[in-house]
């Protein structure tokens, strides 16, 4: 296997510090880093895999130090990566050539009355008119961050906060169709204790281009990551309760409702103790599913055959791909990390 260890950072007087480094071949004990690099792996199980990712991919740790990384998303504008560090209420920018900065702070929850929520942003996606939009666990809405993307303000306009008048638990993930409609996921994971709030249910929404609020899914325990197919006409929900480690498939109807809900996945059977719950995922042009899970992210067919994991041996929130699918982004407990696709 492959790899260089691309950038770490520092805490000193709240600054991060960033430096190219290679690996060295001394007799100094190997950093916790090192360790991991060499347990890194791409595990092969179907040769359909191959299309996308080598046996020997590189990998590469970017940067290390979050609390808890999540929602990676792309910005082609930027040349850059965004991400969450959910209990720091930070949302984080890496390129190749600045490296790690603080893009935006106070991103999950922006109010006093919002300061001791203990929930910051969790996913992240742009909309069709390249704006940032946020799952704030926090301010317990999917807001969308207003002005240039790049010089961020700080200033967000709502786009759902409740629904029948009760207020969402902690909108966790999204995406967006071709005609501006968004999917979201609303677990409790920002709320004390992870109890659901007065909404009483754990739901799945839908919220059409003029900001009108579905319920579209209410039996599933832990709904959290959520993707469209590439055709538009699946949509795939991650569940990550320990007991029932599931990914769901809907066929979605000319009105916007779901229909035929199975298990796509399920990730049970090949957990093997590995760390980790089925979270975010995102779907590569080609219709497979990569969908983190037990030991990191497992590429799975539109057919739900298991091709390939991403053995990132920690636990991974959410992936994401560059504009040219050239990477896998992967935000991975205290890290951000990439791995090299074909």
């Amino acid at each position: 296997m492959r790899y260089r260890l691309l950038f770490f950072i520092a805490f000193s007087s709240g600054v991060f510090f960033s430096c190219n480094t290679s690996p060295q071949r001394t007799s100094s004990p190997p950093t916790a880093n090192d360790t991991l690099m060499e347990q890194l792996t791409v595990e092969i199980y179907d040769q359909a895999a191959l299309a996308l990712i080598d046996s020997n991919a590189t990998f590469e740790i970017l940067a290390d130090g979050f609390s808890w990384s999540e929602g990676p998303v792309w910005v082609e504008e930027l040349q850059s990566l965004l991400f969450s560090d959910v209990p720091n209420n930070t949302i984080y920018k890496w390129n190749e050539q600045e490296g790690l900065s603080v893009y935006l702070e106070s991103a999950g929850h922006t109010g006093a009355e919002n300061k001791d929520s203990g929930g910051g942003p969790n996913g992240l996606m742009l909309d069709r008119q390249n704006r940032l939009l946020v799952c704030q666990h926090g301010d317990r809405r999917v807001a969308r961050l207003e002005g240039d993307v790049n010089n961020p303000q700080g200033a967000f306009t709502t786009i759902a906060g409740t629904y029948n008048g009760k207020q969402f638990n902690s909108p966790n993930d999204l995406d967006m169709d071709s005609e501006g409609n968004i999917y979201f996921t609303d677990p409790p994971y920002g709320l004390p204790q992870n109890k659901t709030g007065e909404m009483g249910i754990n739901g799945v929404f839908r919220v059409s281009p003029d900001h009108e609020v579905s319920l579209l899914v209410d039996t599933l325990s832990m709904p959290n990551g959520i993707a469209l197919s590439v055709d538009e006409k699946t949509l795939y929900i991650n569940q990550s309760n320990p007991d029932k480690p599931l990914l769901y498939s809907y066929t979605l109807a000319s009105d916007g409702s779901l229909e035929n809900g199975k298990i796509f996945f399920d990730f049970k059977p090949v957990a093997d103790n590995r760390p980790g719950l089925p979270d975010g995922l995102k779907v590569h042009p080609s219709g497979m599913i990569f969908a983190t899970g037990p030991g990191g992210v497992h590429i799975i067919s539109p057919q739900g055959q298991q091709l390939a994991l991403v053995n990132t041996v920690k636990s991974t929130a959410n992936c994401a791909f560059d504009t040219n699918h050239e990477y896998l982004y992967l935000t991975t407990s205290n890290l951000l990390m990439r791995v090299k696709l074909r």
